[in-house]
């Protein structure tokens, strides 16, 4: 592995490569906060979808991707005499000092749940004059993230169930009011009733220590991977997929699990 110094110098290169490309390339020069916006997020994507996937090549690129976007935006900043890099560092290394006092202070702690509280109490003494522990949280999150974040962020003031039993039993009421409205047939309470049953499992999976954004992820690509498998054997028995039964395609479906789980 590098050493201390490879380390510091590779940052080093990356703040004089921008340097460069900022002065002298059109497509670099021409990039502001909110050009860049839209890529950095299809980057960091790029990059779960990597982590999921557990390719340790990919998650390097995609780090080093991730990492130019962070250097380009601190550029920008500091072309408009707003903060540089130096800040940028600064500021998170500020942060994690102040929200770690059992490492850097006198606190004590028994367990991780204890420095998570922790986190979230000094998070809104740092801020002030914030009111609601829910204002980090992003509008623009996906919900299934955001949903995730919220029970985070409740969970650190103590807002929370004492045990996943007394969970699990709320997301089997939130079941049964959602079935009542779909027998009475009203979709707009069908819909919040849903979204209460998505909440209440995004809660129970929170409590298993499962993150449901990975747990779902990991489940669309299984199925993407299978239903390809399947197209695949049709095609190879000159068969057409819009042309076949329901029945006929679970019989190609079954086939394909079999052979993925070989």
């Amino acid at each position: 592995m590098n050493s201390r110094e490879d380390k510091l110098n590779a940052f080093g290169r990356l703040l004089d490569v921008m340097d460069e490309l900022r002065e002298k390339c059109p497509w670099d020069k021409k990039q502001t906060m909110e050009s860049l916006r839209h890529l950095t997020i299809e980057e960091t994507y790029e990059l779960c979808d990597a982590i999921l996937d557990d390719n340790m090549d990919e998650v390097k690129k995609e780090l080093g991707d991730l990492l130019l976007h962070m250097v380009f935006y601190a550029k920008i900043g500091s072309e408009r005499k707003s903060f540089d890099i130096a800040d940028v560092l600064n500021g998170i290394c500020d942060k994690l000092i102040f929200r770690h006092p059992h490492i850097y202070g006198d606190i004590e702690v028994q367990n991780e749940e204890e420095v998570k509280q922790n986190w979230e109490k000094l998070k809104l003494k740092e801020k002030g004059d914030v009111t609601s522990v829910l204002e980090g949280v992003p509008n623009a999150l996906p919900a299934l993230v955001k949903a995730t974040r919220i029970q985070d962020k409740v969970r650190g003031v103590g807002f929370d169930w004492p045990n996943k039993k007394m969970v699990w039993s709320k997301v089997l009421e939130e079941l049964e009011e959602f079935e009542a409205e779909v027998e009475r047939h009203n979709i707009q309470e069908m819909q919040a009733e849903y979204g209460d049953v998505l909440f209440s499992l995004v809660n129970y999976a929170r409590h298993l220590n499962i993150n449901p954004e990975d747990a779902l992820e990991r489940t669309n690509k299984k199925f993407k991977a299978r239903f390809q498998a399947m197209e695949h054997l049709i095609l190879s028995d000159k068969k057409r997929l819009t042309e076949m039964t329901l029945d006929e395609m679970d019989v190609y479906w079954e086939i394909a699990k079999k052979q993925m789980n070989s």
